[in-house]
Protein backbone atom coordinates (compact mmCIF):
# COMPACT_ATOMS: atom_id res chain seq x y z
CA UNK A 1 0.00 0.00 0.00
CA UNK A 2 1.21 3.65 -0.58
CA UNK A 3 2.09 6.11 2.22
CA UNK A 4 1.70 9.82 3.02
CA UNK A 5 5.30 10.59 2.25
CA UNK A 6 5.12 9.15 -0.96
CA UNK A 7 1.76 10.75 -2.00
CA UNK A 8 3.72 14.52 -0.75
CA UNK A 9 6.77 13.26 -2.50
CA UNK A 10 4.46 13.20 -5.72
CA UNK A 11 2.84 16.24 -4.45
CA UNK A 12 6.57 18.72 -4.16
CA UNK A 13 6.09 18.35 -8.08
CA UNK A 14 2.80 20.07 -8.13
CA UNK A 15 3.67 23.98 -8.45
CA UNK A 16 0.27 25.00 -9.69
CA UNK A 17 -3.10 23.25 -10.60
CA UNK A 18 -1.65 22.97 -13.86
CA UNK A 19 0.65 20.36 -12.47
CA UNK A 20 -2.62 18.97 -10.46
CA UNK A 21 -3.34 16.24 -13.51
CA UNK A 22 0.09 14.44 -13.34
CA UNK A 23 0.26 14.32 -10.14
CA UNK A 24 -3.59 12.86 -9.65
CA UNK A 25 -2.06 10.26 -12.18
CA UNK A 26 1.19 9.44 -10.20
CA UNK A 27 -0.55 8.56 -6.65
CA UNK A 28 -3.35 6.39 -8.77
CA UNK A 29 -0.74 4.30 -10.02
CA UNK A 30 0.49 4.06 -5.91
CA UNK A 31 -2.68 2.90 -5.92
CA UNK A 32 -4.44 6.23 -4.15
CA UNK A 33 -8.40 5.56 -5.41
CA UNK A 34 -9.92 8.85 -4.10
CA UNK A 35 -9.02 11.57 -1.29
CA UNK A 36 -10.27 14.21 0.72
CA UNK A 37 -9.10 17.21 1.59
CA UNK A 38 -9.98 19.98 4.14
CA UNK A 39 -8.89 23.60 3.42
CA UNK A 40 -8.93 24.52 6.99
CA UNK A 41 -5.36 23.07 7.26
CA UNK A 42 -5.13 21.19 4.17
CA UNK A 43 -4.95 17.77 6.28
CA UNK A 44 -5.79 14.90 3.90
CA UNK A 45 -7.44 11.64 4.04
CA UNK A 46 -6.04 8.87 1.37
CA UNK A 47 -8.01 5.94 0.51
CA UNK A 48 -7.04 2.77 -1.52
CA UNK A 49 -8.16 -0.42 -1.77
CA UNK A 50 -9.81 -2.98 0.33
CA UNK A 51 -10.46 0.21 3.09
CA UNK A 52 -7.48 0.95 3.33
CA UNK A 53 -6.58 4.99 4.64
CA UNK A 54 -3.84 7.01 5.91
CA UNK A 55 -4.28 10.91 6.55
CA UNK A 56 -1.62 13.20 6.34
CA UNK A 57 -0.65 16.37 9.25
CA UNK A 58 -1.56 19.56 8.89
CA UNK A 59 0.16 21.70 6.31
CA UNK A 60 -0.65 25.30 7.62
CA UNK A 61 -2.23 26.87 10.84
CA UNK A 62 -5.87 26.92 10.21
CA UNK A 63 -7.45 29.41 8.00
CA UNK A 64 -10.93 30.44 8.52
CA UNK A 65 -13.74 29.18 6.12
CA UNK A 66 -16.20 31.95 4.84
CA UNK A 67 -19.96 31.34 6.12
CA UNK A 68 -21.65 31.61 2.97
CA UNK A 69 -19.93 30.38 -0.14
CA UNK A 70 -19.56 32.36 -3.30
CA UNK A 71 -19.59 29.49 -6.10
CA UNK A 72 -18.87 32.48 -8.86
CA UNK A 73 -15.96 33.64 -7.54
CA UNK A 74 -14.80 30.21 -6.33
CA UNK A 75 -14.71 29.43 -10.00
CA UNK A 76 -12.68 32.39 -11.74
CA UNK A 77 -10.03 32.17 -8.73
CA UNK A 78 -9.74 28.43 -9.48
CA UNK A 79 -9.34 29.19 -13.37
CA UNK A 80 -6.84 31.25 -12.47
CA UNK A 81 -4.67 28.13 -10.33
CA UNK A 82 -5.24 25.85 -12.93
CA UNK A 83 -3.80 28.10 -15.22
CA UNK A 84 -0.46 28.52 -13.26
CA UNK A 85 -1.10 31.97 -11.63
CA UNK A 86 -1.46 31.33 -8.14
CA UNK A 87 0.47 28.31 -5.74
CA UNK A 88 -1.48 25.85 -3.56
CA UNK A 89 -1.25 28.05 -0.39
CA UNK A 90 -3.04 30.77 -2.39
CA UNK A 91 -5.47 28.60 -3.84
CA UNK A 92 -6.48 27.29 -0.32
CA UNK A 93 -6.81 31.15 1.04
CA UNK A 94 -9.29 31.44 -1.86
CA UNK A 95 -10.78 28.71 -1.25
CA UNK A 96 -11.54 29.53 2.27
CA UNK A 97 -12.28 32.90 1.63
CA UNK A 98 -15.05 32.04 -1.02
CA UNK A 99 -16.50 29.13 1.57
CA UNK A 100 -15.10 26.29 0.34
CA UNK A 101 -14.77 23.83 3.29
CA UNK A 102 -13.08 20.55 1.40
CA UNK A 103 -12.53 19.33 -2.27
CA UNK A 104 -13.22 15.27 -2.87
CA UNK A 105 -11.57 13.70 -5.25
CA UNK A 106 -12.79 10.25 -6.78
CA UNK A 107 -10.02 8.46 -8.80
CA UNK A 108 -12.57 6.14 -9.91
CA UNK A 109 -14.68 8.55 -11.50
CA UNK A 110 -12.11 10.86 -11.89
CA UNK A 111 -13.92 13.98 -10.34
CA UNK A 112 -12.97 16.91 -8.18
CA UNK A 113 -15.97 17.75 -5.84
CA UNK A 114 -16.25 21.13 -3.95
CA UNK A 115 -18.35 21.25 -0.75
CA UNK A 116 -19.08 24.23 1.54
CA UNK A 117 -19.55 24.46 5.38
CA UNK A 118 -23.14 22.48 5.36
CA UNK A 119 -21.64 19.90 2.70
CA UNK A 120 -23.38 21.91 -0.18
CA UNK A 121 -21.69 20.73 -3.79
CA UNK A 122 -20.40 23.92 -5.29
CA UNK A 123 -18.88 21.98 -8.12
CA UNK A 124 -18.06 19.07 -9.52
CA UNK A 125 -14.99 19.06 -12.20
CA UNK A 126 -14.19 16.67 -14.63
CA UNK A 127 -10.28 15.39 -14.10
CA UNK A 128 -7.83 14.81 -17.18
CA UNK A 129 -6.77 12.26 -17.53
Amino acid sequence: MFTVEQIEQAHQKVKSGADFPKYIQEIKQLGVTGFETWVKDSHTEYFGANKYQTQSNPQYADLTIAEKSDKAKFIGLLKQHQRGETNYFTFCQHCAETGIEKWIVDLEKMTCTYFDKTENEILVEQIPG
